[in-house]
């Protein structure tokens, strides 16, 4: 067995853009990628058939909070791990619940030992300390697991930035002895990654960057970007990031998001992205196509029979038609949920392959402007 691998295999001229290559014990994954969010173990609407044959996805992700309470380690167990359970026989990575300690505030409590949640499920109490993740992890079976951090909120004041930084770092330290101390459970590597935070504060994020590269992890993600704080701000503390962060590593940009977001980030020298917005977005009548943004839900629509989006390399998204779509949204049929965020999903996957294209030509800057305002208008 062999740690994750990475290696850069192309640089842009004129940005930070790379494509490279991540090995892992179920297999390899081209850079830049997207992964589409499994939250319980399921892509919604979508099945692990769609999301190998149609969306062509090289990874998926699955949240530790969530696959805890249900179904339970025991059933996870019992069947294998997750990718077992669910019938996926390519990567997968888990969050460790750290963006719960931020979307759940109401209901949560943090301390030193861990975050003590109250789940949303039946009321039941239960303690997330970084070594309870790490086990829940490793009887999950992801490929890629993260180490458990504090998202603070936006906007939070440079003392409340500052000693949430500190302590993801003393929780970060706890989850690499934890790992150290455990065995993989089956058959395969699984992977650690540190999280960098630091809310919105250049010095918060360089000291955070120089103290997770001090664990030399397979890979290191950023965190607590697209939390409410402006796009320009986003792009400037990820780029600090990229700056300070090993060459050598793949980069995850968690929680992130449109895909100008991704192609502008792409830019600054992240790898791995995800985001429910696809998904999110599709089942609320928005599809991102190759044309630009639509309403499938606007009358405009309505004798549209043309297909969804004839660029993009989808059977689902080439076969039927926007007035078609448009009908099942309108009579809230499920069929439309899952063609919509069938449809987003590989547009996504659709722009970072691309973007790889680009990148391994050597237009990437000059591709991503134009395709950015293509991407970003409204039909």
């Amino acid at each position: 067995m062999t740690m994750l691998q990475f290696g850069v295999e192309q640089t842009d001229k004129w940005s930070k853009a790379r494509a490279g290559k991540i090995t892992t014990g179920h297999g390899e994954i081209p850079t830049p990628i997207f992964m589409p969010v499994g939250t319980a173990g399921s892509v919604k609407a979508v099945t692990q058939q769609q999301l190998a044959e149609e969306v062509k996805a090289k990874i998926i992700l699955g949240n530790t909070y969530h696959l805890f309470l249900r179904p339970g380690t025991d059933i996870l167990e019992d069947s294998g791990g997750l990718h077992k359970f669910i019938h996926w026989d390519r990567p997968i990575l888990t969050d460790s619940g750290g963006y719960q300690v931020f979307s759940l505030a109401g209901t949560r409590k943090i301390t030193e030992e861990g975050v003590m949640f109250q789940s949303h499920i039946d009321g039941s109490r239960h303690l997330f300390s970084p070594e309870k993740v790490m086990d829940i992890q490793r009887s999950i079976g992801a490929d890629i697991i993260m180490a458990f951090d504090e998202c603070p909120p936006y906007p939070s004041d440079f003392s409340y930035a500052e000693k949430s930084m500190h302590l993801t770092h003393r929780w970060l330290d706890r989850s690499v002895a934890r790992i150290n101390e455990t065995v993989d459970k089956y058959g395969y590597i699984q992977n650690l990654f540190p999280i960098v935070q630091g809310g919105t504060y250049t010095e918060l994020r360089k000291k955070s960057c120089e103290y997770i590269s001090s664990k030399n992890a397979a890979g290191n993600a950023i965190g607590g970007l697209s939390v409410g704080e402006p796009e320009n701000m986003m792009y400037d503390l990820c780029g600090i990031c990229c700056e300070n962060l090993p060459d050598n590593k793949p980069r995850y940009l968690m929680g992130v998001g449109t895909p100008w977001n991704i192609l502008e980030c792409i830019a600054l020298g992240i790898d791995m992205f995800d985001c429910v917005m696809p998904t999110r977005n599709g089942r609320n009548a928005m599809l991102f196509t190759s044309a630009g943004v639509i309403n499938i839900d606007n009358k405009k629509w309505e004798k549209d029979h043309s297909p969804i989006d004839s660029g993009i390399d989808c059977t689902i998204s080439n076969y039927y038609s926007k007035a078609y779509l448009r009908h099942l949204i309108k009579s809230k049929e499920i069929l439309g949920l899952t063609i919509a965020s069938v449809h987003n999903l590989a547009f996504y996957m659709h722009v970072v392959n691309m973007a790889r294209k680009h990148i391994i030509i050597g237009d990437y800057a000059s591709w991503m402007k134009s395709s950015i305002d293509l991407f970003k208008q409204r039909l």
